[in-house]
């Protein structure tokens, strides 16, 4: 049994519109979404002796989100992850996208859907928001309407992602939580957070502008090869690693499929994501520095979350040989990715 409950979580400035929060609530799970960005606020979880803790790092307030934060358990678009120089074509026609990180377009641009409101809709087991970007918006070709559905079944975190053009234009959308399955506000994943991915390649990226120059690596014998699970502060250390930002390239399947797990020892939290997109971005909070000051008055240093973006591979609409990334009108992008909670 799923129950749904609505509260205003703040009031936008100028009268821009008031931002909802919607705590989807099961046995087992408890989450905290607000109609700013698709946002997931809070997640309770359970650990073996079954108590709760908020695992995701975030605000308690929305001032906090509308402030430069790096994207905070929102769902971001139209395209996650870079694109190089902020420029791709379609059929032939030249399209200039906002440059928002160093020389590239990330996460959508100046204004992506992470800074928009969302018009949400009640579900008897979850709530549903729906966003129409209009033509030209961040540069991007054509309207596109977007529906992200969030619904929880017994210990699992559903989200679906679907989408319709009027005109052909490049769509990757993922939600960019930031995980620490010790508590938000534990000082880093380290200690005790195995990872483990089935991944048997990655896409190789230019270490200066973070885009990829096409290439997909085997992981078999590097620091990426993440098939059996390993301990993330070692594995960081004995391989000199600043931290990892990188696509692990999954089935190109639309079928759910396996994606990653992520193992606390000291509360037995588990974390096991399926999707059914052909790529996750596996990222460790690089850029965290201990700046900003998140739920119940705690610093975010770096490596203090984890994220796990399932997404389409970076840059992909420059890359014929990458999963394709074009929706065209008439066609609809739907993807899953389900994060199930489990205690070991």
């Amino acid at each position: 049994m799923v129950s749904v409950s609505r509260a205003v979580f703040g009031e936008l400035p100028s009268g821009a519109g008031t931002v909802e929060k919607f705590q989807l609530q099961s046995d087992l799970l408890s989450v905290d979404i607000i109609s700013w960005g698709c946002t997931i606020t809070a997640l309770q979880v359970k650990d073996r002796q079954g108590r709760a803790s908020d695992v995701v790092l975030g605000f308690a307030e929305l001032e906090g989100y509308l402030q430069k934060q790096p994207y905070f358990g929102a769902v971001v678009g139209r395209v996650a992850n870079r694109i190089a120089k902020g420029i791709f074509q379609v059929d032939g026609k030249a399209y200039h996208l906002a440059i928002n990180n160093g020389p590239n377009s990330l996460h959508g641009g100046l204004r992506g859907f992470d800074k928009v409101l969302w018009t949400p809709r009640e579900l008897s087991n979850g709530i549903e928001f729906s966003h129409v970007s209009p033509d030209g918006e961040e540069g991007y070709p054509g309207e596109l309407k977007v529906w992200v559905t969030y619904t929880l079944d017994g210990g699992e975190l559903v989200v679906n992602y679907r989408a319709q053009a009027s005109q052909t234009t490049p769509v990757n959308l993922t939600n960019h939580s930031y995980f620490n399955l010790a508590g938000q506000g534990s000082p880093n994943v380290y200690p005790c957070h195995p990872a483990k991915t089935w991944s048997q390649s990655i896409v190789s990226i230019d270490k200066t502008s973070l885009v990829p120059p096409g290439e997909v690596a085997p992981v078999q014998g590097t620091a990426f090869d993440l098939r059996k699970p390993v301990e993330l502060g070692k594995h960081l250390q004995a391989f000199h690693l600043n931290g990892f930002d990188h696509n692990f390239c999954l089935k190109r399947s639309k079928e759910k499929h396996f994606c990653a797990r992520v193992y606390h020892a000291g509360s037995g939290r588990v974390l096991e994501v399926y999707t059914t997109q052909p790529g996750v971005q596996f990222y460790t909070g690089n850029f965290l520095d201990g700046t900003l000051k998140g739920k119940g008055g705690a610093t975010y240093p770096k490596h203090s979350g984890f994220c796990l973006e399932t997404q389409n591979w970076p840059d992909a609409v420059n890359q014929p040989h990458f999963p394709g990334v074009l929706l065209r009108p008439g066609e609809e992008y739907s993807h899953t990715t389900w994060f199930k909670f489990l205690v070991a």
